[in-house]
């Protein structure tokens, strides 16, 4: 009942932080990341691979229109989402979701990408199965690649040229 009376929460010390706690949840998430990794890398690839045979299934031209699609859908579209998502000043939050959006979209070229340049198990199982079930594919997503980074290029440029210029 007396008016000196303090909260608890007042007087305590700040509390400091527990770095053994932070050094091991840190080091579990950096193991649980190379082992996602490690795994995303031995899996990934075949399953794309499998994916691109089943919708081509072994014919050239089915090949070719398909990685041309892919390639050209698959970069048009991120970048026109990360530089419309990027061109104003937003939150970090806003860019990230935009990023992020972007990067989903380019999914299927950068698992083409990993089958071709990659390294292990898994990215030369996906050539073996591409080179079989889907010819011509990773070459025509390299081309429309190229050919969609080239028309964001042209709609940027356009889109610059016609707006009015400053005083």
């Amino acid at each position: 009942m007396g008016a000196t009376s303090q909260r608890p929460d007042e007087t305590a010390p700040p509390a400091r932080p527990d770095w053994r706690r932070r050094l091991l949840l840190g080091g579990c998430s950096l193991a649980a990341l190379i082992g996602l990794y490690f795994l995303w890398a031995a899996t990934v690839p075949r399953w794309w691979a499998q994916q691109v045979g089943d919708s081509v299934h072994g014919r050239l031209s089915s090949g070719l229109v398909f990685g041309l699609l892919t390639g050209v859908t698959c970069t048009l579209l991120p970048l026109l989402v990360a530089w419309f998502g990027l061109r104003r000043r937003r939150s970090w939050k806003v860019s990230a979701a935009w990023v992020a959006v972007a990067l989903v979209l380019a999914l299927p070229n950068l698992w083409t990408l990993g089958v071709v340049v990659g390294d292990g198990s898994g990215a030369h199982a996906g050539q073996r199965t591409m080179d079989v079930n889907a010819p011509w594919f990773r070459g025509a997503s390299l081309i429309g690649a190229v050919i969609g980074a080239a028309v964001f290029v042209a709609l940027v440029w356009f889109a610059r040229r016609r707006q009015p210029k400053a005083p």
